[in-house]
């Protein structure tokens, strides 16, 4: 027993030693990109975001604070550019921290595996924050795709700071969603998780909204569909879990108030459209879609008896259907339109369905590894397509990161 305690220990220590120099230089690479995008080398929003920080006019209205009040408590130690980098940098390092743990939870249940298993789980969370849409190089023509990134959109924009930065909150809130989801229905739930899931979409929503919009609508739809299909026998669980979700609909309200009016005698609001703003991005939004979902494409494609078995993957589907939606049919009015704003909670969908598929994909991986003997070679050799989609998406975020850091431009 002391013998495998002491292993235990020591694979604890390796696979933590091993992900915290992995992080300090995802975080070194990152706080270089953030901080060139302050100075205005890199192109971003970075110089509204610095004006919102310090409490001056920025020709725009944020009201979701969470990440500019830490980037001011920053900067009373160091200067403004370099405050709201490092407040980006350590949001975007506790948005891996959050995915190595879950990974680790979900994927080595009872602390299974040795350290090089750990390390595996480390390197994949972190690479998760490094893939982008697929591309190729220059010279190379796909109809209809105009940009790399525009009309296409990626599960990083590295150009996007408050995406990032509210990131951590999502993916805890999806992951407190997910676990409530079995149970919400019977009494296996505790009331601390009820509380925790409200205070992560909660802490999303002020740091940005997008996300709000895709997990409520996808939430709502869920629980309705449930409620439905029980004669309504479980209308009281529903509506304590539809409680957590009150802090956050008073807080889009704040929000709507401030956003979704007129400026300067031009139209406000929300409006309905046929996918015409994505049009004005992209002539073939099917190959878009196709170039920024490969991998889950992939994963969904290859594992269709897991999925009926796997409630966040299906779940993380559902986001995606809903983001798609809300890009293609809905746009704001008036000289925001050009923003294509409901594209940031198309990207969350994006990542989610990324996130979910990586989590598959290296639980079954890791069980094909243990349990060698009884694993075929049709199986393997899925298993190993799986990972090279994986990996184009990869490699071509680490050139597309590269790129951005380089050339200053992301589109």
């Amino acid at each position: 027993m002391d013998c495998t305690k002491k292993s235990g220990r020591k694979n604890q220590i390796i696979d933590g030693v091993v992900f915290t120099v992995m992080l300090a230089v995802i975080m070194a690479v990152t706080l270089k990109l953030f901080y060139m995008q302050t100075l205005g080398d890199v192109n971003s929003d970075m110089k509204a975001y610095i004006l919102e920080m310090q409490g001056l006019e920025s020709g725009y209205h944020f009201p979701y604070p969470v990440f500019f009040k830490f980037a001011a408590l920053l900067h009373l130690f160091v200067s403004s550019e370099m405050s709201v980098a490092l407040a980006l940098t350590v949001m975007n390092g506790l948005a891996i921290v959050v995915t190595k743990l879950a990974f680790n939870r979900l994927v080595l249940p009872a602390g299974e595996g040795d350290w090089r298993t750990g390390i595996f789980v480390s390197l994949v969370s972190g690479s998760l924050f490094f893939i982008s849409m697929l591309y190729f190089p220059e010279g190379i023509y796909l109809p209809g795709i105009r940009f790399w990134y525009l009309g296409v959109f990626t599960a990083n924009p590295f150009h996007n700071a408050t995406f990032m930065a509210a990131r951590p909150f999502a993916i805890l809130a999806f992951l407190w969603y997910g676990k409530l989801l079995p149970v919400y229905e019977q009494k296996g739930a505790a009331i601390g998780d009820y509380v925790l899931f409200s205070l992560f979409l909660f802490l999303a929503t002020m740091t940005k909204p997008s996300f709000t919009l895709v997990m409520v609508s996808g939430a709502g739809l869920l629980m309705l569909y449930r409620l439905i299909r029980a004669g309504f026998r479980n209308f009281l669980p529903t509506l304590q879990l539809g409680l957590c979700f009150i802090p956050t609909f008073l807080a889009l309200l704040y929000q709507y108030a401030g956003v979704f009016v007129p400026r300067d005698g031009g139209e406000g609001g929300i409006g309905f459209c046929l996918g015409e703003v994505w049009a004005e991005y992209c002539d073939n939004i099917p190959l878009g879609i196709c170039l920024a979902m490969a991998f889950p494409l992939t994963v969904l494609i290859l594992n269709r008896k897991e999925v009926k078995r796997n409630a966040a993957f299906r779940f993380a589907w559902l986001l995606y259907l809903v983001s798609f939606a809300e890009a293609f049919f809905l746009y704001e009015k008036g000289f925001r339109r050009v923003d294509f704003n409901f594209s940031w909670g198309y990207m969350y969908g994006i990542f989610f369905c990324h996130f979910s598929s990586l989590l598959l994909l290296t639980r079954q991986s890791i069980r094909a590894v243990k349990d060698r003997a009884s694993c075929g070679k049709r199986k393997l050799c899925l298993l190993l397509l799986q990972w090279m989609v994986y990996l184009c998406h990869l490699v071509c975020g680490l050139f597309y990161f590269r790129d951005v850091l380089v050339d200053g431009t992301y589109y």
